[in-house]
C-alpha cells in the first residue's frame, strides 16, 4: 500500500471548508498526471453501481442521527450516491454539516480563507524549508509560468494544499462534486433546513494552528514524490468509495496519529470533542425529528472517531448499508458489542 500524504487525508477526508473556499485560480498543477489520452476503445458499459456509504444511524429512545462520512473531492462518475443515503436525506428534518451553507457561502468566507493562509508579518515560506525544498518548489512552480515568490507570504499547508488541488482537479476530482456540496445543495432544493456543527473560523484555526514542522513535512512529502499522488489520492478514493473502514483507517488515519499528532489532535481529536455535545443535544432533547450529520469520513472512525465516542455514551449505533449485507462493523469495535449492519434498514 502506497504512503498517503497527511495532507491529502486530513483535507480531503476531514476539512472541507478550505477545499470548499479556496478560488480555482489558485490551484497548480503539477504535471504528475499525463494530458493525453488514448482513444477509447468501443466496449460495452458495465452497470453504474454507487459508492458504498460510510452512514450510521445514532439513536436513543426518541429520535435518531444519521452520520454519513464525506469526502470533500469526487468525481462525475461518482453519482449517483446510494439509495441509503437518499432514505437518510428522506427521512431527516434537518441537514447538519461541519460548517452552515450559509456561512460557507458568504463574503466573509474567502477573508477567512486569506486570513488564516497568510504567514505572520516578516516571516516567508522561504524561511521555514529547506534550500533543497525551495529550489524543488520552485522549478515545479516555474513550470507553470509561477515562482517561488508568488508563493512565499503563505504558510506550507496552504501551497500544499495549492499544489494537491491542482493535480486533483487535472484528475478530474472537484471541491464542488463533494459529497457535502452535493447535499447542500438537494438540501436547498428540498427546502430542509440547514446548520454546522462550528464555524469557518474554528476549522481554519486547526489547519493554521496546526505546527510549522508538522506542515512542513506534509509539503516535503508532496515535493519529493509528486509522481506518486495520482495513485496515492485513487487509494484513497476507491477505499471510500468501496466503504472500507479498516481501509481508510490504514491510508489515512494511522499515518496521520504516527507522523503529525499535534495536526491529528488539531484537526481530528479536538473537533470532535467540540461537536459531541451538539450530537448528543440532537439526541437527548424530546424532539421526535431525525437528523443528518454530514462530515469528513475520518471524523466518524478509530478510537477518537464519533462512532466510537458515541458508542461509549449508551446510543444505539448501527451501519446503514445495503451493498454491505450482515457483518461485523471494524468502526464500532471499541465501542461495545459488534453491530450488524442491516440490509434496507
Amino acid at each position: 500500500m502506497r504512503r498517503t500524504k497527511v495532507l491529502i487525508a486530513s483535507l480531503v477526508l476531514l476539512c472541507g471548508t478550505a477545499l470548499a473556499v479556496v478560488a480555482p485560480d489558485r490551484w497548480t498543477s503539477t504535471d504528475s498526471a499525463d494530458s493525453t489520452q488514448a482513444p477509447l476503445a468501443q466496449v460495452e458499459t458495465p452497470a453504474y453501481v454507487p459508492p458504498v456509504p460510510l452512514l450510521w444511524k445514532v439513536s436513543d429512545r426518541n429520535n435518531a442521527v444519521y452520520l454519513l462520512g464525506s469526502i470533500h473531492l469526487l468525481r462525475e462518475d461518482d453519482y449517483p450516491l446510494s439509495a441509503d443515503i437518499d432514505a437518510a436525506f428522506d427521512d431527516a428534518a434537518r441537514i447538519v454539516f461541519e460548517v452552515s451553507p450559509d456561512e460557507l457561502g458568504s463574503p466573509a468566507a474567502s477573508a477567512s480563507f486569506r486570513d488564516a493562509a497568510n504567514l505572520s508579518e516578516g516571516r516567508t515560506l522561504s524561511d521555514l524549508i529547506s534550500p533543497r525544498l525551495r529550489e524543488k518548489l520552485d522549478r515545479l512552480l516555474a513550470r507553470q509560468g509561477g515562482s517561488l515568490d508568488q508563493v512565499n507570504r503563505y504558510s506550507p499547508w496552504f501551497v500544499n494544499l495549492s499544489l494537491m488541488l491542482g493535480l486533483s482537479h487535472s484528475l478530474g476530482f472537484s471541491p464542488e462534486l463533494g459529497v457535502d456540496q452535493h447535499l447542500m445543495q438537494r438540501a436547498e432544493e428540498a427546502g430542509k433546513p440547514t446548520a454546522g456543527l462550528e464555524t469557518i473560523d474554528d476549522q481554519l484555526r486547526a489547519l493554521a494552528d496546526s505546527p510549522i514542522a508538522e506542515q512542513v513535512l506534509g509539503l516535503e512529502d508532496f515535493l519529493d514524490r509528486p509522481q506518486e499522488m495520482p495513485g496515492e489520492l485513487a487509494d484513497l478514493h476507491e477505499a471510500w468509495r468501496a466503504g472500507d473502514v479498516p481501509g481508510l483507517e490504514a491510508i489515512a488515519l494511522t499515518e496521520m496519529m504516527t507522523k503529525t499528532p499535534r495536526t491529528y489532535q488539531l484537526v481530528n481529536v479536538d473537533r470532535n470533542q467540540a461537536w459531541l455535545p451538539l450530537l448528543r443535544k440532537m439526541l437527548d432533547g424530546r424532539g421526535r425529528d431525525n437528523v443528518l450529520v454530514v462530515v469528513g469520513a475520518m471524523h466518524l472512525l478509530g478510537d477518537d472517531g464519533l462512532l466510537a465516542l458515541l458508542g461509549q455514551a449508551g446510543y444505539t449505533v448501527e451501519r446503514i448499508c445495503s451493498a454491505c449485507g450482515t457483518l461485523e462493523d471494524p468502526a464500532l469495535e471499541d465501542a461495545g458489542e459488534p453491530v450488524s449492519l442491516p440490509i434496507g434498514s
